[in-house]
């Protein structure tokens, strides 16, 4: 399926995903990741985007953001990378590329899956067999949601605010999210609306998104159109007299049914 083209719109969150070059590490000890972080909170800060969760993984990075100002996701992942590819090549003495292309993004409908993805985003390093428990794995968001401990990078979304009224009950009201395992059709569906750059919500969320970004955002269905079905009024009449004589009877025989 072809992906579709990419949206950058103001205040509304987004899934976005980079990865190594044909799977390749990208990030090699701590400092890597630490530098990354770093890196990642200077660009947020600079092009006014909201980090809301992450999960650095040995290939793979997966954020959570949501754009204060117009092309603010484009301009810090652009940023980000050069400076980050950057440090690699002159830390580890090497050249040449270190992401597979351009970073793939998706649109989330806020109300209806955005704790959904925190938790997709963060429960990777614990499928991928990276970590015993999401505790002991340092490089995502999961200690600041669900444990209360800072990180400098995270800008807490308004509905995780809402979770509770204390940072204490709010931690403890997201640790519950993590109680029942995920839909693997759910896992699925997000990972497919990544991958090919889908709006991830509803129908009633991607008519707002089209509207407001004046193209389309549900990908065109496969095959020919389907031919428009001509009424008897606009064929030709030799043909409607052709068509009403073959379906009379005769008077003294019966009708030979048809076959199935």
């Amino acid at each position: 399926m072809p992906r579709l083209p990419r949206l950058n719109l103001i205040d509304i969150p987004q899934h976005i995903v980079q990865v190594g070059h044909n799977n390749l590490p990208c990030f090699f000890d701590e400092e890597d990741y630490q530098f990354y972080l770093i890196s990642l909170r200077n660009a947020a800060d600079q092009y006014r985007v909201d980090v809301h969760a992450y999960v650095l993984l040995p290939n793979m990075v997966q954020i959570i953001a949501t754009p204060r100002v117009p092309n603010g996701i484009s301009s810090m992942m652009q940023s980000l990378g050069r400076r980050y590819v950057q440090y690699v090549n002159h830390r580890y003495k090497r050249s040449g590329t270190l992401w597979r292309g351009r970073y793939k993004s998706s649109l989330i409908d806020s109300d209806a899956y955005l704790l959904t993805c925190y938790r997709y985003v963060e429960l990777r390093p614990l499928y991928l067999g990276l970590a015993d428990s999401l505790e002991n794995y340092p490089w995502s968001s999961f200690n600041h949601h669900a444990d209360n401990v800072e990180n400098e990078v995270i800008t807490d979304h308004r509905l995780y605010l809402a979770l509770g009224e204390t940072p204490r009950e709010r931690a403890q009201e997201y640790r519950s999210l993590f109680r029942y395992r995920f839909d693997r059709r759910l896992l699925d569906y997000i990972a497919e609306t990544i991958k090919v750059g889908q709006v991830l919500g509803g129908d009633a969320f991607k008519d707002k998104i089209e509207q407001i970004a004046n193209q389309r955002v549900r990908p065109l269905k496969r095959g020919r159109p389907r031919k428009s079905k001509k009424t008897a009024a606009d064929k030709a009449p030799e043909v409607v007299a052709v068509a009403e004589s073959a379906t009379r009877q005769p008077e003294n025989l019966e009708a030979t049914p048809m076959e199935t």
